[in-house]
């Protein structure tokens, strides 16, 4: 069975990718990914703050950097022991166990300064780069085209610096979601991650104190990114990676029927173990033998390529419960 396919203009052997997170954080969680078949590997986000920290640069990032000089500290010391040095040791000691794609992700709010410094992790030797943009909108005074134009400043901007194809991971939250996907990709990215999964703080009642636990995402989760892969990917001229909310390997054939050209996985390695990986090929070579499938591009799409299929996934499929 061949479960090959591109993400990215990246060849993957399979279209399971391990997403950013603590899992990608150590060489020997790494290795793991890689033995147990992970398609390729989304390392720990690095923030553009440790960046601007790693050359002195912080003080003059941000207005709240000024009026809180502590935080500069924070970044700084957090830097010391998780910074720019550590993340390009990581980046060569992945590459040097496995030869499936490394991508490097950053998390980042602006497009100033930090673009540059990427150059060094494409020295250090990765095959991709991940955007993680969180850009939230607090500030009543910026319109959402302010909040688009820093999307495409961002990517634009880090575009001068690499040439290793790079991704961006942004969040269901936008106005027109076409809109702003091709508005990416006519600025350079090479590939879109749906959905970005945002921090939520809690509030403890018992403390009245705000909580910052991690939630992790449901199955349930998985219908908001399947419905928007299905609806974008006939639209735009870029790969896409699923991601949120897929748990097995039925969520990894429902988002390649929809179209993604890959899947991010996550939780499910955390509450299953990262040899999690293979009861997710294993199902997906399953369903494929027997379906009479023998490779993911004689089924990706296929449900949104019918019209009716496709129609399902706008008002239509609202208006046909709400009726009958």
């Amino acid at each position: 069975m061949d479960l090959a396919t591109s993400y990215m203009g990246l060849q993957l052997k399979n279209p399971v990718i391990v997403s950013s997170s603590k899992l990608t954080s150590t060489i020997d969680d790494i290795k793991k990914c890689a033995d147990h078949g992970a398609g390729a590997i989304v390392l720990k986000s690095l923030f553009e703050e440790q960046l601007l920290a790693d050359v002195e640069k912080l003080e003059t990032y941000d207005h709240k950097y000024f009026w809180f000089p502590e935080a500069v500290d924070y970044v700084n010391e957090h830097s010391k022991g998780q910074g720019v040095k550590e993340y390009v040791r990581l980046i060569k000691e992945a590459k040097d166990y496995t030869d499936i794609p490394i991508i490097a992700s950053i998390n980042c709010i602006t497009a100033k300064e930090w673009p540059k410094f990427a150059t060094r992790l494409e020295e250090a030797g990765i095959d991709g780069l991940e955007l993680n943009i969180s850009i939230c909108p607090f500030d009543e005074n910026i319109s959402s085209k302010d909040i688009e134009d820093k999307y495409v400043d961002i990517v634009t901007e880090v575009k001068k610096y690499v040439k290793v194809p790079v991704a961006v991971k942004i969040g269901p939250c936008f106005t027109n979601y076409l809109k702003i996907s091709k508005r990416l990709i006519e600025a350079g990215a090479d590939g879109l991650v749906i959905f970005n999964r945002y921090f939520r703080p809690d509030i403890d009642v018992e403390t009245e104190k705000i909580e910052y636990e991690n939630y992790y995402s449901a199955p349930e989760e998985l219908t908001m990114s399947l419905r928007w892969v299905s609806i974008i990917k006939n639209k735009i001229n870029c790969q896409v990676a699923a991601g949120t909310g897929i748990h097995s390997a039925e969520g990894v054939i429902k988002q390649l029927l929809a179209g993604a050209d890959a899947a991010q996985v996550c939780t499910v390695l955390f509450k299953n173990g990262i040899g999690y990986i293979d009861n997710i090929l294993e199902g997906l070579n399953n369903w494929m033998d027997k379906k009479g499938y023998k490779s993911i591009d004689d089924f990706k799409g296929k449900v949104v390529k019918d019209k009716e299929s496709n129609a399902a996934f706008t008002r239509v499929q609202f208006m046909k419960r709400t009726i009958e």
